[in-house]
């Protein structure tokens, strides 16, 4: 069972996962603009996600772990925590860097000859599966380890508070963005 911030954090891969269906689309169709256009829709989201959990859920985590004199069996170790936040962090990194290239590609596409864009249409979709392929185990180790523990390690009271925080990092969109376009679902 997840707490609150476990469930806005997974209800947000959901809508990431629907925003990276749409750039599939678009890359499919070799529409550079709807590309671009969801690339960097997809790619402040993640941010925005990424954010959360760095600000918010990691330290919640580690601090509780720190300080905490309690003993559940299903409680990760401290070791264990900073082990796994250390490699979604890497991750993290991953997403960020290759999306950027990816933003950076598609940019530069605007103007050139057919044999050029589809070359850079094809290395923004090569860039696309490996961020795909390891956002779905980076996903996967999130919702069963580091949001699942939130519900063993902290108390009802730092689970609200977290959620809360959570949930306003994840409100916090870059100005670029309309509300509606922000907030409506895919």
């Amino acid at each position: 069972m997840l707490s609150k911030a476990g469930r806005l954090l997974t209800d947000d891969h959901i809508v990431l996962d629907k925003l990276q269906g749409q750039l599939k689309s678009a890359l499919r169709a070799g529409d550079i603009e709807a590309t671009h256009s969801r690339l960097d829709m997809f790619w402040s989201r993640l941010a925005v996600h990424i954010r959360a959990e760095h600000l918010q859920l990691f330290p919640a985590v580690i601090d509780a772990l720190t300080v905490s004199s309690r003993s559940q069996t299903s409680a990760p170790t401290l070791t264990e925590a900073r082990s796994t936040i250390e490699k979604l962090r890497s991750d993290h990194d991953f997403f960020m860097h290759g999306l950027g290239q990816a933003i950076k590609i598609l940019r530069a596409l605007s103007h050139e000859d057919r044999e050029t864009l589809d070359h850079g249409m094809k290395s923004v979709r090569s860039m696309m599966i490996e961020i795909e392929k390891r956002l779905v185990s980076h996903n996967q180790l999130e919702e069963t380890k580091i949001y699942a523990w939130t519900t063993t390690i902290l108390n009802s009271r730092e689970q609200t508070e977290l959620a809360k925080s959570i949930s306003i990092e994840l409100a916090n969109r870059p100005p670029r963005f309309s509300l509606d376009e922000w907030t409506t679902s895919p």
